[in-house]
């Protein structure tokens, strides 16, 4: 029985319990040693599992930790204040533009400037003042943020998408199935469009205005955009951080190496004294440290059910009961890619195992290949825009959230199943069909 299996109910744990506002960290690690116990493995061999695959998202951790070092300096300099400030000016009490230019910002954060989600806790406590005099129901914004941070790797080949789509087409290889990036693209493109769709239905729904309490002091400038924000020094010195670091990394594709370099530029010109170096370090971890953690947890997460069998096991049974109907078995797909994404938290992380399954699968059940990148793409990406585990779900948390009023279950992993994650299974699963 499917929902005996260890993957759906390490899952359905992790779920729960995140419903009853346990933190995430403490339901990653409950949910592995369930997925391990329940699938065979004692569980001290569990826990040597979990431990021992968490390595495989140290290079993610060590960035987010650097990454929101830089963030603190941006702070600590007022860069953030004149930032906000010129977006209060750009939005003019407008909500729908302040959820655009949060996709905007997002998508560039994953394309051009690849910092991913360490611009959130910069760009948005800032603004929170002026979002609670704005009555911004901030769903609204975990949404635009779902959006933004998905849409570009899922289509284009850009940093990021680079990855992304080099890792569909290595996966698919090794599956036995031969693929291009131009087939990436050309078929990706229609994710991209139903997540439109569905995102812009959810930004309207969460127009209407909702209260919130303006709390002072919860971090430097959150109040209210307004007063004169003079532009200095420090804030050109940390623009150009922000090249070195973006520079570096495309140079040497390491991230964590861009930031490091930022951050040296930033002590070395004096932004940050070499006194204030442990408080900026401090500052990065208070940031993004606990997101950094989680994805350490979700690696581990995902060694465990991979060494677990239990994923092999889900897609027999599930096998079992497709038949011949391309369309059930495009939804059963689909969901079972779901759940594995959504303990795992990454859908870069889901691809190469739900591939290695998938591909033979589809090609037997006779789906074309652009159909099975549609599949496997879907699986892996509607679980990410939804998992309490995800970087898509923490980090419009982080920034929305500082002041403890955007609950990370109700008002982020939710809205984001419903406006990006259900879309994408309904409406995908049908197109399947057609291509």
């Amino acid at each position: 029985m499917i929902l005996l299996n260890p993957v759906v109910l390490s899952v359905i744990v992790l779920a729960g319990l995140c419903l009853v506002k346990i933190p995430v960290f403490f339901s990653l690690i409950i949910a592995a040693i369930v997925a391990g116990v329940t699938s065979g493995i004692p569980i001290d061999e569990t826990m040597k599992l979990l431990v021992g695959g968490m390595g495989a998202n140290s290079d993610t951790a060590l960035s987010y930790i650097l990454l929101g070092a830089l963030a603190y300096c941006i702070n600590k300099s007022g860069a953030a204040e004149v930032m906000a400030r010129q977006i209060g000016k750009l939005i003019r009490g407008n909500k729908f533009i302040l959820a655009i230019i949060v996709m905007l910002f997002a998508v560039v954060a994953e394309t051009f400037i690849p910092i991913h989600i360490a611009f959130i806790p910069i760009l948005i406590p800032p603004l929170l003042g002026l979002m609670n005099k704005m009555k911004v129901d901030r769903r609204m914004l975990s949404i635009s943020f779902g959006f933004g941070l998905k849409a570009p790797y899922i289509t284009l080949p850009i940093a990021y998408g680079a990855i992304f789509h080099e890792l569909i087409i290595t996966s698919f290889k090794k599956a036995g199935l031969s693929i291009n990036g131009s087939m990436v693209i050309s078929t990706n493109w229609i994710i991209a469009l139903i997540m439109a769709i569905g995102v812009t239905i959810g930004v309207i729904i969460f127009s209407r205005d909702r209260e919130y309490k303006t709390i002072s002091g919860v971090v430097a400038g959150e109040s209210e955009v307004k007063g004169e924000v003079k532009t200095d020094k420090n804030h050109w010195l940390i623009l150009i951080a922000g090249v070195i670091t973006v520079a570096v990394q495309i140079l040497t594709k390491s991230l964590p190496l861009g930031a490091l370099c930022g951050l040296i530029f930033i002590v070395l010109t004096g932004v940050i004294k070499f006194n204030d170096i442990q408080d900026m370090l401090d500052g990065g971890i208070h940031m993004m440290g606990f997101i950094a953690f989680v994805m350490l947890l979700a690696a581990g997460y995902a060694n465990v059910i991979t060494n677990s069998g239990a994923i092999d096991r889900i897609v027999e049974s599930a096998a079992g009961v497709l038949g011949g109907s391309k369309l059930i078995s495009s939804y059963v797909m689909i969901l079972l890619g779901l759940l594995v994404t959504l303990g795992i938290g990454t859908s870069f992380g889901t691809v190469p195992i739900i591939s290695a399954i998938y591909v033979p699968l589809a090609m037997k059940l006779g789906f074309s290949p652009s159909a099975t990148i549609l599949l496997v793409t879907i699986a892996a990406v509607c679980g990410d825009a939804g998992s309490p585990a995800s970087d898509t779900t923490l980090g419009p948390t982080a920034g929305l959230g500082v002041d403890k009023q955007h609950d990370h279950i109700r008002d982020t992993c939710i809205p984001q199943i419903i406006f990006i994650g259900l879309p994408l299974i309904v409406v995908g699963g049908f197109i399947t069909q057609f291509l």
